[in-house]
């Protein structure tokens, strides 16, 4: 079993004046790549510092998800806190993860400088921080999935298996 955790930074999601779609996403794009059973914890809040870093704690503490996506907050105005949030509360900050996030996303739109995410490891959970825009996120995860499961083998996190039909991953061979 795989445990995921989505959290969902926006204030005007969680205060009801438009629906979630990115979390939704990542869910969906979750679905298509791995094949192990999963369970999501999902969680919408508003973009606030010291919420994120207590949830972000939960997820990786309590719950002990695997992988913890973050939607939201990377961007360069003032309540936009996410990555300082995930620098925080963790114990390595892994930044290719964002510096491949950005130059992919240089191919869409020339913006994707401004973005801030970044991706680092808590315990054994593996912390990736996505743009809150949907269409942006399946742009985001698809260069940087085929190095998470190896990376959550390194940390000590379940064996993820993703699904070869729709993606490959990168594993080193054992040498014997």
């Amino acid at each position: 079993m795989v445990k995921i955790g989505i959290l969902v930074l926006s204030d005007r999601a969680s205060s009801g004046i438009y629906e979630d779609k990115s979390g939704i996403e990542i869910e969906k794009i979750l679905n298509d790549y791995i094949q192990n059973e999963k369970k999501f914890y999902y969680e919408l809040i508003p973009d606030e510092y010291d919420l994120i870093v207590e949830k972000l704690i939960y997820l990786a503490d309590e719950i002990k998800c695997d992988l913890i996506f973050t939607t939201g907050g990377t961007g360069p105005a003032l309540r936009d806190v996410t990555p300082e949030a995930t620098e925080v509360v963790c114990d390595k900050i892994l930044p290719g993860f964002g510096e491949l996030m950005r130059l992919k996303s240089l191919e869409y739109v020339p913006t994707a400088i401004l973005s801030r995410q970044s991706a680092g490891i808590r315990k054994k959970s593996l912390i990736i921080n996505l743009p809150g825009n949907p269409k942006a996120i399946k742009e985001c995860i698809d260069p940087i999935f085929p190095a998470i499961p190896y990376c959550v083998d390194l940390i000590g996190g379940s064996y993820i298996k993703n699904n070869e039909d729709k993606i490959s991953v990168f594993r080193p061979k054992n040498k014997s």
